[in-house]
């Protein structure tokens, strides 16, 4: 599925599940190839491991897999690349990006944002578990580990301190049930004049207030709020990525078109008060032309799988 504008559309590969989706009031559009067959190219690339500088995920408005050649992959690795290419031309497209590509940590400085071990990152969402103990997610990668406090960036108010994370091995949590990595942080949000509220504030003025979280769907439009980079709109591109950055490989990640600098990591990405994803990393930018760009790719752990491995739910 994935949306034209504001039409959902559902890919099929027959004319009996085409007039089932009729039926049934949706648009569907046949295709060539079956999600099946677009996740078993998927896992084709998945076992050639750590290819640095890449990423790769299917693309359901094309019925393609879309490989992304970041700045820096050897020849090697792009020759490994094009071997599986070779076997799947028409399902499989290469895009070369003309940027590197990082995690969006980044050094101290003034301005708002949560802030841990030197580092400043964005927060998420807060979220409770069952007892009503409130978690601050954010990204893995920031601070990987356990135990470290954080604090507001602005005033040094302590948040408390890092319960669990993942951060592109698996090690200390999971995603989605699976050992595989993605890249997020829990923080048990409990020290002292700390007052975490269920909104996300947006640097323009206005709150939205988080009322529910759910997996993204293609072409959605999305919101997405950075410490460094402020409040940038966009759309989700794809929706299950493989991210191979800085040694480091997180499956099932979103990819979006937003504009996203250092700092931003962990940053939440949402629509309207739904929950949908934490920033992580993508293209090196270093300046924010417009919000959203083509050549702007951007890759989000996706919050419903956090919520679901850590028993959590946004309020």
């Amino acid at each position: 599925m994935y949306y034209e504008g504001d039409k959902l559309i559902v890919a099929v590969t027959d004319q009996a599940a085409a007039q089932s989706v009729r039926d049934a009031g949706g648009t569907p559009k046949l295709v060539t190839r079956s999600t099946a067959e677009l996740a078993s190219i998927h896992s084709e690339l998945d076992e050639l491991g750590d290819i640095s500088n890449t990423a790769w995920g299917a693309e359901a408005r094309t019925n393609q897999v879309v490989v992304e050649l970041f700045n820096g992959v050897s020849e090697g690795d792009r020759a490994k690349i094009n071997e599986i290419v070779a076997d799947h031309p028409d399902a499989i497209r290469v895009e070369k990006v003309d940027s590197g590509l990082r995690f969006k940590a980044t050094d101290l400085r003034g301005g708002n944002g949560i802030t841990s071990s030197g580092w400043i990152c964005t927060a998420g969402f807060n979220t409770k578990n069952s007892a009503g103990a409130v978690y601050t997610l954010t990204a893995g990668h920031c601070v990987p580990g356990t135990g470290n406090t954080w604090y507001m960036d602005w005033n040094g108010q302590a948040i408390g301190s890092q319960t669990s994370y993942n951060f592109g091995t698996g090690t200390g949590g999971k995603c989605d049930g699976s050992t595989r990595g993605c890249d997020w942080a829990a923080i048990r949000a409990n020290a002292s004049g700390i007052n975490p509220l269920g909104t996300v504030r947006y640097w323009g003025g206005d709150y939205h207030q988080i009322d529910r979280s759910r997996y993204p769907a293609e072409g959605e439009s999305i919101d997405r709020i950075g410490v460094n980079s402020q409040d940038k709109t966009g759309n989700v591109t794809k929706t299950s990525v493989t991210v191979n950055i800085g040694g480091k490989t997180m499956y099932g990640m979103m990819e979006t078109n937003n504009c996203a600098l250092g700092g931003d990591s962990g940053g939440p990405a949402l629509n309207g008060t739904t929950a949908l994803g934490l920033l992580s990393g993508g293209s090196d930018e270093t300046t924010c032309t417009s919000s959203s760009s083509g050549n702007y790719r951007n890759y989000f752990t996706k919050v419903q799988t956090v919520l679901n491995e850590r028993g959590l739910r946004v309020y």
